[in-house]
């Protein structure tokens, strides 16, 4: 069975919105990117999230690496109730349940689904209890503002399975849906 895997980029104080604000790359951070990203061959997108990505990526050509070429190229699912405007390859509206629609993705064959982004959609997928894994990039600062992950629901467990400090401060956390 095919796991959902939520990738989020969070400050110290679990700020999830902006953040380019927040998240300086480097070559770690781009490595990590990879290893999550290897794996998946499909993504989960909130209608905000694609509006703002398909405006993007599509023309950032290979420059951006890891991620431009991944993003091109993967099947994207976007959960909407209207067509979105732009236009982009590999993408599939999805207006329906949820729950339904993402359980019978994760008994379809094919490596990981991702969570990218998408604030929203991936809080009503933990809070479906729907995710196998977290991914996080946890930035040594306090945003104060701003969008949390962890801001509804009831609360989940999780079993931290890795966990690594890079050079620059930052946390690469993995962990398991119990």
């Amino acid at each position: 069975m095919r796991k959902v895997v939520v990738y989020e980029l969070l400050s110290l104080d679990g700020v999830a919105e902006s953040p380019d604000e927040f998240i300086e790359w480097d070559d770690v951070l781009d490595d990590n990117l990879g290893r999550v990203i290897g794996s998946q061959d499909a993504v989960l997108l909130g209608r905000g999230t694609y509006d703002e990505w398909a405006r993007f990526w599509p023309g950032s050509g290979i420059g951006i690496e890891p991620f431009a070429p991944f993003i091109n190229r993967v099947d994207k699912y976007v959960f909407t109730s209207t067509k979105p405007a732009e236009e982009w390859t590999n993408v599939t509206v999805v207006d329906g349940d949820l729950a339904a629609f993402v359980t019978n993705l994760k008994q379809q064959g094919g490596g990981d689904i991702g969570v990218h982004g998408s604030i929203t959609l991936a809080q009503g997928l933990i809070e479906g209890d729907l995710v196998d894994e977290l991914r996080l990039v946890v930035a040594p600062i306090a945003q104060m503002h701003g969008r949390r992950l962890f801001d509804r629901g009831t609360a989940k467990r999780f079993t931290l399975t890795r966990s690594v400090t890079t050079p620059s401060g930052y946390l690469l956390l993995d962990y398991a849906a119990r």
